[in-house]
């Protein structure tokens, strides 16, 4: 597991404190602009691109390590469009090299048509089948909620999930919050991730992120440790993002 209890205290396990220590230290040498930080993340924010604004975001490799078994996914290809209206196409991609087949694939809508304090949205997914044996669609939908104040940005999501492309059909909740801290040029994310499916344990997970500006690209990393036996120990992600107008 992720942590280990020591009396009254929870401690984090040795990998995942060796993880958190290193992507730390790497964010504090590196330069971070203001900028949209998702992915490395599992919280999106109630906001959307401008309109015939494509942003890319390319997973160079995800790594998730559980009884010392690491799961390596790569690519991760997030691709979105904004669209008129505060709305945006989102698009989803994994592949898991180990499997030689995707690992999970979808497409869907973000809308936030609510500006303020806090700005308002939702997002819809529909999850793709990507395995011989699926037999349907699944679908994810979100509500969001992006609370900005004068040293820090607050996310927070919460939502549903049905997955009807296996069987048998699994359904559940999942809910998260990152906090962002733009602190001398560096913009440190922190958050925490829970979600289950209806009668299993539940997957919760904490991390840490970064992302570093390179002109015209950026890079992200980030890193979570499990909390609960359901999550992984420890996983890490490192994304290389863009933005163009398409046309």
């Amino acid at each position: 597991m992720g942590w280990t209890r020591d009396g009254d205290r929870m401690l984090m396990s040795p990998t995942a404190r060796r993880w958190a220590s290193a992507i730390i230290l790497v964010a504090s040498f590196l330069y971070v602009s203001p900028a949209q930080s998702f992915p490395p993340y599992r919280s999106t924010d109630a906001d959307t691109s401008a309109p015939n604004t494509v942003e890319l975001r390319l997973g160079l490799v995800e790594v998730e390590r559980e009884d010392r078994d690491d799961k390596v996914t790569t690519p991760l290809v997030r691709l979105n469009l904004g669209l008129p209206g505060h709305a945006e196409f989102v698009t989803e991609l994994e592949y898991v090299p180990r499997d030689e087949r995707l690992g999970d694939a979808a497409v869907g809508v973000k809308w936030a048509p609510i500006r303020g304090a806090p700005a308002l949205g939702v997002e819809t997914l529909a999850l793709l089948p990507v395995r011989a044996d699926d037999r349907g669609l699944g679908f994810e939908g979100q509500l969001l909620a992006t609370l900005e104040g004068e040293s820090a940005v607050l996310h927070v999501n919460g939502g549903g999930f049905l997955d009807a492309r296996s069987s048998p059909t699994e359904a559940g909740w999942r809910a998260s919050a990152l906090v962002e801290l733009p602190l001398s040029g560096i913009r440190p994310g922190f958050e925490a991730f829970a979600k289950q499916q209806f009668g299993d344990s539940f997957d919760a997970r904490i991390g840490v992120g970064a992302i570093v500006s390179l002109g015209r690209f950026d890079l992200r990393a980030g890193v979570h440790a499990g909390v609960t036996p359901e999550a992984p120990d420890v996983s890490l992600s490192l994304w290389l993002g863009t933005k163009f107008s398409a046309w």
